[in-house]
């Protein structure tokens, strides 16, 4: 069985996930999993390997928790940037792209094609903020 052809029921999967919301994340264990629930009988260490492989083909994209665990999801048009909390976890899209611009300049004067960019700010979000300062 060639990588192609295992690769299609993770892209399928991870569509079927991303038609349910805007932007679809998941993890390989969950990954794993829910082909485990669709009779599909691939080992973790594969399901690593093809994430990595779709992943430098510009497929899908991943994005690291400050707790170091990869999501996935598929790559798209509009880029989705995130204001985490280090103390719950919680992550605030942004909207607005502060680099689209330059980053789209800076390509094309290097002739280099960006299959996806991820920008994540760090700090505390206002319940935890206020939490701490209670204390």
């Amino acid at each position: 069985m060639s990588l192609c052809q295992l690769d299609k029921p993770v892209v399928r999967s991870e569509s079927s996930r991303s038609s349910n919301s805007s932007i679809a994340f998941i993890s390989a264990q969950e990954l794993y999993i829910e082909l485990r629930h669709q009779n599909q009988s691939l080992g973790l260490a594969t399901i690593y390997r093809i994430l990595k492989a779709l992943q430098k083909e510009g497929v899908i994209q991943a994005r690291t928790l400050n707790s170091g665990k990869s999501l996935y999801s598929l790559v798209r048009a509009e880029q989705r940037h995130y204001l985490t909390c280090v103390r719950c976890g919680q992550s605030i899209p942004v909207e607005d792209c502060p680099v689209c611009h330059m980053a789209a300049t800076w390509c094309k004067s290097l002739s280099f094609k960006v299959y996806y960019h991820t920008l994540e700010f760090f700090g505390l979000c206002p319940e935890c903020s206020q939490q701490l300062h209670s204390l």
